[in-house]
């Protein structure tokens, strides 16, 4: 019965305007990132364009919420891209396989 009226506090959260975060998915995508890994060789502007990739942001949106050019979200898109080992590929979308990495699936 505690899992059903957790569901439904969830949904009562999530219609007043909330998030709900399950803390064993939390928990999977933080183990999921290892200190030695690939995420950890980007920088901190790198790791906030990769963030604003997963959201879905274009660059256009990126370079905007980041007041930057989209010039530099692409120099920052390719260091990314280098920097998680994602060649160009015409079989592969790089910026799918990198937003994947960063959430650790």
């Amino acid at each position: 019965m505690a899992n059903v009226a957790g569901f439904i506090d969830a949904v009562r959260q999530v219609a007043a305007g909330g998030t709900v975060l399950d803390p064993e998915v939390v928990s999977q995508l933080l183990t999921g990132q290892r200190a030695d890994g690939p995420l950890e060789r980007l920088t901190a502007r790198e790791r906030e364009v990769l963030a604003l990739m997963a959201e879905g942001r274009s660059n256009a949106a990126i370079a905007e919420a980041m007041f930057v050019s989209e010039k530099a979200v692409s120099k920052h898109s390719n260091s990314i891209f280098t920097k998680l080992d994602l060649p160009v590929s015409a079989d592969d979308n790089r910026r799918v396989l990198a937003v994947l990495a960063y959430l650790g699936v």
